[in-house]
């Protein structure tokens, strides 16, 4: 597969290309007036799609899942695999955003794509609230997973410690609560600063990671870490607990939209933002791959570390001593809290471009930009509240790690298929920005394919027999979330939400701005 990312067309250069507006006057053109601060560079957009990504964190925090759902072999050829598909995914995503550099991103792109005009409104309102609860299983799952390995860290420090549901919430709810402090108390360079830091503890914690075990006395053979495959889901389907293992990869590889979302704080967005995407999935697939093939020849004594209290944790005590297992912990949180603060920050703005446009309760009060920052922290507090209750029915849910990420991973891609395939259907009529494909439509296809795929599987059961505190709740909360905007739509919204054409949502502070724009 040819990824190759171009500006300009096989034969000729695009007229975004050509023009080459600045920034402020592309934003403009779309609709929209520049209020955030412009502080990311090219390398900055890519870096925080790579965090959010972040194979440690989803690898790490999916094992216990993939180790009762097909084992080592779907771990690393579910990866690879789906890799190749969340590809095709990004790529349709770079060649929209390439054309549409806004912040509102997934739900602007829907209402500009759309060919019929009563489709607009719809096709827009629907793509924004369910980016919205994708995100937030993002933030959630990101911050969860930390507060998990908190909890490991300190048990392994002191053997007297006893985790519990109640102790994880509670540690989530701190580190979410640092996450936002960190988020409105920065502006966005320094947070950019801090994402490309964060891209490197990923790449080096990665070959520490596999260098320790790597290092360690015993491995298992390249056919068990190649090809053992695991049914204990209660599912006598193989196919079926394969497809429920893909959780693993397709957990991980979620938000690089953020690189969208973060554009009208990227420089030479029309570009650097659709490389973002594109180069985080290069980037995140390569060390991912290392890391799991690494982890798959550790699992030196399957049984007991698959029915331990935290699987990842016994693999690394396996493959050496209790304080190497401590420092490797200490890499593996630190990626995870990058990916809950960069979660956050995408999050954050998908709120704030969302609020803007007047499709969230509350809309005046979260679209507000911070003077000092010109950050908009209140999106980034109720980013915040809204994870955190996410999180909650972890109190009584033993699967509340695979809901999360199932609400994470339905919601995005759901988010990221609707403007694929209104592209798609838009044909050779679309005219591209800067960054274009050889096979745009061919890519569509597979992209849109591959979303309906993973859409199906995940809002699935991921245990059998089905009980009370093994219920993939992931349905429960996306259907609460579209109940909410479906009411909303029929009482109100589908009277006040007015998309411009061909400029997307209505956007400005208000309607004389807009009329002004």
């Amino acid at each position: 597969m040819n990824t190759r990312a171009r500006s300009g067309a096989d034969s000729r250069p695009s007229p975004a290309a050509a023009a080459a507006p600045d920034d402020a006057e592309v934003l403009r053109r779309l609709g929209y007036r520049s209020e955030l601060a412009r502080k990311i560079n090219g390398l900055g957009s890519m870096a925080i799609s790579s965090t959010i990504i972040s194979p440690i964190t989803g690898v790490f925090y999916s094992v216990p899942l993939v180790m009762g759902a097909g084992g080592p072999a779907v771990m690393v050829w579910g990866w690879l695999a789906a890799a190749i598909m969340v590809m095709f995914v990004g790529r349709s995503m770079a060649e929209i955003t390439s054309k549409y550099p806004t912040s509102a991103a997934l739900y602007y792109w829907s209402s500009a794509l759309a060919k019929k005009k009563k489709n607009k409104k719809v096709a827009s309102w629907f793509t924004g609230w369910l980016n919205f609860a994708g995100q937030i299983g993002g933030t959630a799952g990101a911050d969860y997973a930390a507060a998990t390995f908190v909890q490991a860290l300190i048990a392994l420090q002191r053997p007297d410690y006893n985790p519990t549901p109640k102790g994880t919430l509670l540690i989530f709810g701190a580190i979410l609560l640092v996450h936002a402090a960190i988020a409105t108390a920065f502006g966005v360079k320094a947070m950019g600063r801090l994402n490309k830091f964060a891209t490197a503890w990923l790449g080096l914690g990665v070959l520490v990671i596999a260098g320790y075990l790597a290092l360690a006395p015993h491995h298992t053979s390249p056919s068990f870490a190649f090809g053992h495959f695991v049914n204990t889901t209660g599912f006598r389907w193989g196919w079926y607990a394969a497809g429920i293992g893909l959780l693993l990869p397709m957990g991980t590889f979620t938000g690089y939209d953020a690189s969208p979302h973060m554009s009208e704080e990227t420089t030479g967005a029309s570009l650097a933002a659709p490389r973002g995407i594109v180069q985080a999935i290069r980037y995140c697939t390569v060390i991912g791959f290392v890391l799991v093939v690494a982890i798959a020849f550790s699992m030196t004594h399957y049984a007991d570390e698959a029915g331990a209290s935290n699987p990842p944790l016994q693999i690394l005590l396996d493959a050496g001593s209790p304080t190497g297992a401590k420092l490797m912990l200490a890499i593996i949180i630190g990626a995870m809290f990058f990916c809950g603060l960069a979660n956050l920050t995408s999050n954050s703005r998908q709120i704030f471009a969302f609020s803007r446009d007047g499709a969230i309760p509350g809309a005046r009060h979260w679209r507000t930009v911070s003077a000092r920052t010109k950050t908009p922290t209140r999106a980034v507090w109720f980013a915040a509240v809204c994870a955190f209750a996410l999180g909650v029915p972890s109190l009584w849910s033993t699967t509340a790690l695979s809901a999360i990420l199932s609400v994470n991973v339905v919601g995005m891609y759901v988010a990221y298929g609707i403007p694929i395939w209104l592209r798609l259907r838009q044909g050779r009529d679309f005219e591209p920005g800067p960054f274009r494909l050889r096979w745009p439509l061919l890519n569509a296809w597979i992209a849109v394919g591959w979303v309906a795929t993973v859409t199906v599987l995940f809002v699935l059961p991921t245990a059998s027999p089905i009980t009370t505190t093994n219920f993939n709740y992931a349905p429960v909360a996306l259907a609460v979330v579209l109940l909410i905007s479906a009411v909303w739509w029929v009482i109100s919204a589908r009277r006040t939400y007015h998309p411009v054409i061909p400029g997307g949502p209505q956007a400005a502070a208000d309607v004389q701005e807009a009329a002004a724009i």
